[in-house]
C-alpha cells in the first residue's frame, strides 16, 4: 500500500441502470486504474458526458463504484459503511463547486464557519479556523460583510476558504472558474496553484484549456475511459 498516494483506483467501473437486465445499463466509467499522488494539482479534462464528473464523484465518496477498488490515502473505501464514508469525507476531503453554494444574506464569516460543522469543531474553533482561512485567501477584511456584496471571484474564494476549514488533505474542485470572468478566474487559479504547492492535494475538473495546463498531472476522460500523464 503506497502511503504517497492520495487516490488509488484499481479496475473501477461505474454503471447506472438495472444490473438484472430489466432496463438498459449505462457505463459511465470502464475499468479505470489510476494513481493520484499526494500533493500537487491534478486536472481532469474531457468532453461533456465523458465521465469526468462521475470520476470526481467517486473520488469524493459521493458515489460508489459498481466494481473495483478505490483507496483514499491508503484506506479501502469500496466496502465500508455509509457512516464510515461520511466520516472519511469530513476528515480528509474539501469540496469546491462551480456554483458557490453560499448563503447570500449571511456574513462571509458565517459562511466559512459552516465548514467546521462537518468536521465537528466547537464554535470557538470554527471562528478561529474560519478567520485563518479567510486570511489565506485574502478576504479577512471582508469577514463581517454579507456575501451578496461580493464579486464572483470573491465568492469563490470564500467557498475555497470554507472547504479548507479543518485542514483537509484533499481539495476536490468541480469547474471552480466556470462562472467567473477571465480576471477572477485567473485569481482563483493562482490560489489553487498556491494551495497545491503548500502540500494540499488539489484535484480539479475543468473545461478550460488554460486551467488544465496548470496541473502537475492531467487525467483525460473520454467515453468512460481514462488516460493520465504528468505535464511538468
Amino acid at each position: 500500500m503506497d502511503q504517497d498516494l492520495a487516490f488509488e483506483l484499481t479496475d473501477v467501473t461505474k454503471a447506472y441502470g438495472d444490473p438484472r437486465g430489466h432496463h438498459p445499463t449505462f457505463v459511465a466509467l470502464r475499468r479505470v486504474t489510476l494513481r493520484i499522488p499526494v500533493g500537487g494539482l491534478t486536472t481532469i479534462v474531457g468532453p461533456s458526458g465523458s465521465g469526468k464528473s462521475t470520476l470526481l464523484g467517486l473520488l469524493g465518496l459521493l458515489d460508489r463504484p459498481t466494481e473495483g477498488t478505490l483507496r483514499i490515502l491508503g484506506q479501502d473505501t469500496s466496502t465500508v459503511s455509509e457512516r464510515r464514508r461520511c466520516a472519511l469525507r469530513g476528515q480528509h476531503l474539501g469540496f469546491v463547486f462551480q456554483a458557490f453554494h453560499l448563503m447570500a444574506h449571511r456574513t462571509v464569516l458565517d459562511n466559512v464557519m459552516v465548514g467546521g460543522l462537518y468536521r465537528g469543531l466547537s464554535r470557538p474553533e470554527r471562528t478561529s479556523e474560519a478567520m485563518r482561512r479567510l486570511e489565506a485567501v485574502g478576504l479577512r477584511n471582508k469577514s463581517t460583510g454579507r456575501v451578496e456584496t461580493l464579486s464572483g471571484g470573491e465568492r469563490q474564494r470564500v467557498a475555497i476558504a470554507r472547504a479548507l476549514v479543518g485542514s483537509p488533505e484533499v481539495l476536490l474542485c468541480d469547474e471552480p472558474t466556470g462562472n467567473l470572468d477571465s480576471r477572477n478566474g485567473e485569481a482563483v487559479a493562482d490560489l489553487l496553484v498556491r494551495l497545491a504547492g503548500s502540500g494540499i492535494t488539489v484535484v480539479m475538473v475543468t473545461h478550460d484549456p488554460s486551467m488544465a495546463g496548470l496541473g502537475d498531472r492531467t487525467i483525460t476522460v473520454r467515453d468512460g475511459e481514462v488516460t493520465d500523464h504528468a505535464t511538468s
